[in-house]
């Protein structure tokens, strides 16, 4: 009963009550079409409360099918929320102006347009997150790049978030996609799973058979922080990967010396042990002479870090580019300038992945997965 009772679900079933009393007040009427509505939100409720604040664990069919259930049920509502609020604008427009056939029709058929909206754009949103990642090509110019370095490939996944909706045959498919690709180098910039190694480990078996004669590197995002860091940790060493907890590694490679360093998420502080703050500068080596200083960070906000301890490039995700409208917008405004895509901080680059899988809603909706490519060239 205490959990019920907790700020975070008394914040979480205030939000969803009002939602439902605007949605209910504008877009149905009578006790059948009241029912049906509360039903997403009934499952959207209780995911969080149940699994997250009641710690429920997920060993069973029931209990996937209901998280599936409540994440595509969040997409549905995030889409008929605002296409409700826009219907509304409309109304009010058309009141103003005033078109009286426009108005009438809005009125009328409404919510009907609103309803088949939401389930429209949740079946497309689906079909483009579960299809699966395309390739992005990205090449970025290094002033001074040394010249043995000159089209180095490095292929990035990230936030990949096995689990709910991303299982072993999407991974198999990325890691194809990937040595595909003839990569120098792999880089893993966290979030690759949600869940523990028990569950897990073998969904994301096929990422052992990434190739890449540089190596394949990872550092931790915050969702492996809420799945048993320690745990996944020593299951990728297992893999044969670098994991690299504000640490560095020197790899030789066409004759140069290319530094790789990569540091934990903010998110360890929830780490019982270990490494629990980012320092980009303990990640730096710089007593090392390298010809190119290359920084994994998952939280693209580390970037001043990656700038001040002397990286060339730093490589994050976590922002998903938002992963469905409106979030693609709102995402700008808390990332900026990385939020997505290239950027610069100072003379360092910024590459921020959109993400390879998706995450809660298994939805992409003016964003698409990535299986990133990263092209080293010089600057002219």
């Amino acid at each position: 009963m205490t959990r019920f009772l907790s700020p975070f679900v008394l914040v979480l079933t205030a939000i969803l009550a009002v939602v439902y009393a605007y949605l209910a007040a504008r877009l149905a009427s009578g006790a059948p079409a009241l029912a049906a509505l509360a039903v997403p939100f009934v499952l959207i409720w209780l995911v969080p409360v149940v699994y997250w604040v009641g710690e429920r664990d997920r060993d069973s069919f029931a209990d996937e099918a209901l998280h599936f259930a409540s994440y595509l049920s969040m997409g549905w509502l995030n889409f008929a929320f605002f296409l409700s609020l826009a219907r509304d604008l409309l109304l009010l427009a058309a009141a103003g102006i005033p078109l009286e056939r426009v108005y009438a029709f809005v009125r009328e058929a409404g919510p009907q347009l609103v309803f088949g909206g939401a389930l429209v754009a949740l079946a497309v949103g689906a079909a483009a997150a579960l299809r699966g990642p395309r390739v992005r090509h990205v090449d970025i110019p290094i002033e001074g790049l040394d010249a043995r370095l000159e089209g180095l490939r490095i292929v990035q996944i990230s936030d990949l978030h096995v689990g709910q909706s991303i299982g072993r045959r999407y991974v198999a498919r990325v890691a194809r996609m990937a040595n595909e690709l003839q990569p120098d180098l792999v880089a893993l910039t966290g979030d690759l799973v949600d869940g523990p190694v028990a569950r897990l480990g073998p969904q994301i078996a096929p990422l052992a058979g990434l190739r890449a004669p540089g190596g394949v590197f990872f550092i931790t995002g915050n969702h492996e922080y809420y799945s048993g860091a320690e745990e996944w940790n020593e299951h990728f060493r297992s893999l044969g990967w670098r994991v690299l907890l504000n640490e560095h590694a020197i790899v030789p490679i066409r004759g140069a010396r290319l530094l790789v360093g990569g540091v934990v998420d903010p998110a360890a502080r929830l780490a019982r042990s270990g490494v629990n703050v980012p320092r980009a500068d303990l990640a730096a080596g710089k007593d090392q002479p390298a010809a190119l200083r290359i920084l994994l960070a998952h939280n693209p906000k580390l970037a001043p870090q990656g700038e001040a301890a002397g990286f060339d490039l730093q490589l994050s995700g976590h922002t998903h580019a938002g992963q469905f409208f409106p979030w693609t917008l709102a995402v700008r405004l808390i990332h900026a300038p990385h939020a997505a895509g290239l950027s610069r901080q100072g003379r360092m680059w910024v590459y921020v992945s959109a993400g390879t899988g998706s995450w809660g809603p298994p939805i992409r909706l003016g964003t698409e997965p990535e299986l990133t490519l990263i092209r080293l060239r010089l600057a002219t």
